[in-house]
């Protein structure tokens, strides 16, 4: 079940790839059914807080006409920043499974841990690498992208 619904989050990624994104994916499940999805727009919307978990997360909250998550889960393809995990923490997300670690702004474990280190009033579980490989070609493609890009951008000039 799990790699059935980080593939849609993976789906979400690509959408974010098309439109020259960073290619994060997230998707949110109540019982076992998908209640709202998105990509990162933050370059498109040039809106700082426009992560593919901060979008899902509103669109669930307006779907369920609450900003209490209880009970959902969410499917994304790279691990949380501080914002978003701060942002699952404030909607009560249940369980965050994570398709790739982000060793660089990661804070569900690789540069910190919000979700379990801290005396917060609610937990979140963790499960981390669902279809890990997937998740991480997507982003290492994309960067090589624009390094790719931008050499060529240089040599043209």
């Amino acid at each position: 079940m799990e790699e059935k619904f980080m593939r849609e989050a993976i789906k979400e990624a690509k959408k974010a790839l098309e439109i020259e994104e960073v290619p994060v994916g997230a998707v949110i499940v109540k019982q076992g059914k998908i209640i709202s999805r998105a990509h990162n727009t933050k370059e498109t919307k040039q809106d700082s807080t426009c992560h593919a978990e901060i979008l899902a997360i509103k669109k669930a909250c307006k779907k369920l006409n609450s900003w209490r998550l209880l009970d959902c889960e969410m499917y994304v393809t790279l691990e949380p920043c501080s914002m978003c995990a701060g942002a699952l923490i404030n909607s009560r997300i249940k369980k965050i499974y994570i398709g790739t670690e982000d060793i660089k702004t990661g804070a569900c474990g690789s540069v910190l841990n919000l979700l379990e280190n801290y005396k917060f009033n609610h937990k979140i579980e963790i499960e981390k690498y669902i279809l890990k490989e997937e998740c991480e070609k997507i982003l290492k493609d994309f960067f090589k992208y624009l390094r790719e890009r931008k050499k060529s951008e240089k040599k043209s000039i």
